[in-house]
C-alpha cells in the first residue's frame, strides 16, 4: 500500500493590541511539493462573531473540529476555556475523532488558546500566539513589531504573516483577515 503525500501546514496568527484581536492564515495547501490550493480560508468567525478560529494540518479534519467547536461554544454559553477544554477531552478520548490531524487557534476579546489532539489547551503568556509551519517566523516578526512600533493588531499581523510567507514554503501571501474589537 502506498503512502499518502505528507500534507505540510499552513500559517496561522493571533495578535492582541489596545483591545482589538486579529487573526489572520495564508491560503495555500500543499501536498507533497505540490501546491493544490493557494486560496484556502483558515480563519472564520464563529459563535455569532464572537470567536476567533484558525487552524493548521488536514483541511477537512480541522473543519470537522470547527464544527465540534462550535457545538461546544453553545453547550457553554460562549465561554471559550470551557468550550476548549471540553473540545481537547473529546480530541484526545473520542475514537472517531482522536486521530484528526490538526491544531487549532481560537480566540475571543479575552484569551487566545491553542488546541491539539494530545489534550493541550495552552494560553500564551504574550499577545502572540501561531500554529503551523511558519508559525514561529510569524510569532517572531509579530512579537518584535509589537514590542518596537504601535502599530495596531492588523497592522502587526499583516506585516508577521508577510514575513512567514517569505520564508515559510509552505505559506503563502494570499492572507485572509477576521477581527474581534
Amino acid at each position: 500500500m502506498a503512502a499518502h503525500p505528507q500534507i505540510r501546514s499552513t500559517t496561522v496568527l493571533c495578535v492582541r493590541r489596545n483591545g482589538k484581536v486579529t487573526m489572520a492564515g495564508d491560503g495555500q495547501v500543499t501536498m507533497g511539493s505540490e501546491v493544490m490550493k493557494s486560496s484556502a480560508r483558515k480563519v472564520r468567525l464563529l459563535h455569532d462573531g464572537k470567536v476567533l478560529a484558525g487552524f493548521a494540518g488536514s483541511t477537512a479534519d480541522a473543519i470537522s473540529l470547527f464544527t465540534r467547536f462550535e457545538e461546544k461554544l453553545q453547550a457553554y454559553s460562549g465561554n471559550l476555556s470551557r468550550a476548549a477544554v471540553e473540545l481537547s477531552k473529546d480530541w484526545r478520548m473520542d475514537k472517531t475523532i482522536r486521530h484528526l490531524e490538526a491544531l487549532l487557534l481560537v480566540a475571543d476579546t479575552n484569551a487566545t488558546l491553542l488546541l491539539s489532539g494530545t489534550g493541550d489547551v495552552i494560553e500564551p503568556d504574550d499577545n502572540v500566539a501561531a500554529v503551523g509551519s511558519g508559525g514561529s517566523y510569524a510569532v517572531a516578526a509579530a512579537s518584535a513589531l509589537l514590542q518596537h512600533t504601535e502599530l495596531g493588531a492588523r497592522e502587526v499581523a499583516e506585516a508577521a504573516m508577510k514575513v512567514a510567507s517569505d520564508i515559510c514554503i509552505y505559506t503563502n501571501s494570499n492572507i485572509a483577515f477576521e477581527e474581534l474589537d
